[in-house]
């Protein structure tokens, strides 16, 4: 088949379209702003994209064009092939038809970690040999690919709760009919489709109702927003946490620079040790969703603990870039206030005593809105100094509905923090220069691009190998 792909460089979308080709199908898109990594990927993959959207680019014949769920009506290829009635289809879909099938689908949800989880998940069923299929929203280091096609056992994808495009409305999760689903988190975000985390937690009882009775919910026990949804619960379950009223719980028996070295409890009988090189106690916990689904599926504990051991995170995920100014760059997908938090709090413990800088885009139409104003600030503090990109389109929303930065600002300055609001996405680079010190830790907070400053500052950046950090 010809798949033609519109807004093919999101993560999802470039992954799927990747998998499609290596099923042998026919596959191109296009798309706008495109950047790396995905942009990289599409090249790797050799998957032709045009830049930009043109109602030329229907004169090329396909069977059915993928409508990603960032394209609107009004988009010019949008009315295009609604006018001559071509055939159109939404993402999730498509991965439930030709990629999940008859196969064992992992489904990774939650508001946090679904990225890290997902690709630590794929990568102890690889070390085991299962050769699963997947599908990740970010590149794990372990495979250098966000995507690949198996006929095994297994397929583990991320499952997103955000809509499927905009002629269907439900999350993308419910397409995908886990056999296997682990809920890491639920919290309120995506503030342009729900209105409050019971909306969001709505969703997940429908997904909790579509899953088999043979099938295991592996759920976060310590959050009271996931335990709210399982009940009533369907298929078979397992909670984990660092409560020991969870069946799988964790006790850290040691933790540097270098990770984490923890005790896995199953139903109060101790069931094994494990090492994870990732920084943060958010990661033995993504780690140990990981481990009771292995368990389930039957890996040996020695491959559970030889794949955490070499696994090596996901790109734009507490990625180190190397050297800028004499201060040691770090690229954080960041962007929902307890992320934030989390992020900067581990960097804070792994990289003690650096000063810690945070240079934060608001861009999702959650943080653009003032919705998390005071959430913020505080995520925020957890760095000494604080710089704020300007806000990603803002004339989305009107102005009283929009983050205040000025509020941001003074918030931030009466905690005691170094702020500074960038008003041009130019000035990035000249402020970095002038604020960063020999020595300090400059943490990345987006999920785009800075307004393209994004690769420039990429590659001015010294790689590790290339150059010495000097301690501070």
């Amino acid at each position: 088949m010809r798949f033609y792909f519109l807004g093919i460089a999101g993560t999802a979308m470039a992954s799927l379209a990747a998998m499609l080709k290596q099923k042998g199908h026919d596959v191109w898109g296009t798309d706008q702003g495109i950047y790396p990594p995905m942009s990289d990927f599409l090249q790797q993959q050799h998957i032709p994209v045009w830049q930009g959207y043109d109602v030329a680019h229907l004169d090329t014949p396909f069977d059915v064009a993928v409508i990603g769920n960032a394209l609107t009506r009004g988009n010019p290829e949008v009315e295009e092939i609604l006018n001559r009635r071509l055939p159109i289809a939404c993402m999730p879909r498509l991965i439930r038809e030709h990629i999940i099938q008859n196969r064992k689908s992992i489904v990774i949800t939650g508001t946090h970690g679904k990225t890290t989880t997902s690709a630590l998940m794929t990568w102890i069923l690889d070390v085991a040999g299962k050769d699963p299929g997947f599908l990740v929203g970010g590149i794990p280091h372990n495979f250098g690919y966000s995507a690949r096609y198996r006929d095994s056992e297994f397929v583990v994808l991320e499952g997103d709760e955000y809509d499927s495009a905009f002629f269907d409305k439900r999350p993308k999760f419910l397409h995908y009919f886990p056999f296997y689903l682990i809920i890491n988190n639920i919290e309120f975000d995506h503030a342009d489709i729900y209105r409050d985390v019971v909306e969001i937690q709505d969703n997940f009882r429908k997904l909790l109702r579509i899953m088999p009775s043979r099938g295991l919910v592996v759920a976060n026990g310590d959050s009271e927003n996931v335990r709210a949804v399982l009940d009533p619960i369907y298929s078979r379950l397992q909670t984990f946490g660092q409560s020991d009223q969870n069946d799988w719980y964790f006790r850290i028996l040691s933790a540097d620079e270098n990770g984490s070295h923890f005790q896995v409890y199953y139903r109060k009988q101790v069931w094994g040790e494990f090492t994870i090189h990732l920084p943060g106690e958010f990661q033995i916990r993504n780690a140990l969703a990981c481990i009771a689904m292995a368990a389930e599926v039957g890996i040996p504990r020695d491959a559970i603990g030889k794949a955490l051991e070499t696994f090596r995170g996901v790109k734009r995920r507490m990625d180190v870039w190397g050297n800028f100014h004499n201060a040691l760059v770090i690229d954080d997908f960041a962007h929902h206030p307890t992320a934030i938090r989390e992020t900067l709090e581990a960097l804070r413990r792994k990289y003690h005593p650096r000063r810690l800088v945070a240079l934060f885009e608001p861009r999702t139409n959650t943080t653009v809105r003032n919705i998390f104003q005071t959430e913020l600030a505080e995520a925020l503090s957890h760095a000494d100094a604080v710089l704020v990109a300007p806000l990603h389109r803002p004339e989305r929303f009107p102005p009283e509905e929009r983050l205040s930065l000025s509020q941001l600002q003074n918030d931030l300055t009466q905690l005691g923090k170094t702020t500074i609001i960038i008003e041009d996405y130019q000035h990035i680079l000249p402020v970095l220069e002038d604020t960063l010190r020999s020595g300090d830790l400059l943490v990345i907070l987006t999920n785009g691009n800075l307004g393209g400053v994004y690769s420039r500052l990429k590659e001015m950046v010294i790689p590790p190998n290339r150059g010495s950090i000097k301690p501070k």
